[in-house]
């Protein structure tokens, strides 16, 4: 099962869902079954397109070095298990022991890494990396790492301001724009966010482009009430906002997690609290998340009983 079930009540509410992370708990997550293919694919996605996956504007060396020296002792830190890292003088030591790598630098000399901070510190998590700049009014974003989005890219978002960003969500600015952009601005740093935002696809691929849509829109076809649970795929983004104490950055990142609704919602009162969620999701809602295509099927079969598995003797 996935980690997160974001759904707290019986019906859709366009809320933020924002909370402060709580003890123990990692700003950066690894998904140890998925990691090496995950960071796998975020190298072949880099590899093939760099641009279309990394941008940084002119100036933003220093926001990518800050993000990458808070991050790096956090890791060590809080993933012991995954990460190490020592610290002699000014020359930094860091070891991926899920990857089996090493890398030795110095924070600010721009040769000691063979990557932009950011290109490089992205290449070590499972998450997507986007920073803001929480020092300019409309908190533009300035650079990112983007390898696994949901139908959005770079090129249409970078160097515009957060509420321009959302524009294509309905009702953000009128229901969400001020208290995010109160939220964000209010931003302390040590005081990472957390909230999870979910959808509802068709594939099971991580990397959704507007531009790939051509090669999985066929995926919409044959879906019925019989195998909705099963061709339907629940996909989540784990997100955090940190701000970073000297440049003034927002780091905002994203994990996104995804299986079948089918394996999500084995639990009849989770069965029951999806399908409310969706039944009650207003239709331009469902137009922007690409539900209704399939939400009819998907319905029927969430309300339909569900077959018990077999089990092997």
């Amino acid at each position: 099962m996935l980690p997160y079930f974001p759904f707290e009540q019986d019906s859709y509410a366009m809320t933020l869902g924002v909370r402060a992370l709580r003890p123990g708990e990692s700003l950066i997550e690894v998904d140890e079954a998925h990691y090496a293919r995950e960071l796998a694919l975020k190298q072949a996605h880099l590899s093939a397109d760099l641009r279309a996956r990394f941008q940084a504007l002119p100036g933003t060396e220093p926001h990518q070095w800050e993000t990458v020296t808070e991050l790096l002792p956090l890791m060590a830190q809080q993933l012991p298990r995954y990460f190490a890292l020592e610290v002699e003088g000014g020359r930094w030591h860091w070891r991926n022991l899920l990857l089996g790598t090493e890398t030795r630098f110095t924070p600010g000399d721009e040769g000691s890494l063979p990557l932009a901070p950011l290109d490089w510190l992205g290449r070590q998590v499972q998450e997507d990396l986007l920073l803001m700049d929480g020092t300019r009014e409309g908190l533009p974003m300035m650079a990112g790492q983007l390898c696994f989005p949901s139908m959005w890219s770079l090129d249409e978002k970078m160097g515009r301001s957060l509420l321009d960003i959302h524009v294509p969500v309905p009702g953000f600015g009128e229901k969400l724009g001020t208290a995010t952009t109160r939220l964000m601005e209010g931003l302390k740093p040590g005081r990472t966010v957390t909230r999870c935002n979910w959808a509802i696809t068709v594939t099971d691929r991580m990397d959704l482009e507007p531009w790939s849509f051509p090669e999985w829109r066929h995926l919409f076809e044959g879906i019925t009430a019989d195998n909705a649970g099963e061709r339907c795929f629940l996909r989540l983004e784990r997100q955090t906002l940190s701000l970073m104490p000297r440049t003034g950055a927002i780091l905002f990142t994203i994990h996104t997690y995804q299986a079948p609704v089918a394996t999500e919602v084995e639990d009849p009162a989770r069965r029951r609290r999806l399908a409310n969620v969706l039944r009650t999701v207003p239709a331009d809602m469902s137009n922007y998340k690409r539900l209704t295509p399939f939400l009819a099927p998907l319905l029927a079969w969430l309300d339909a009983e569900p077959v018990p598995r077999a089990v092997n003797s």
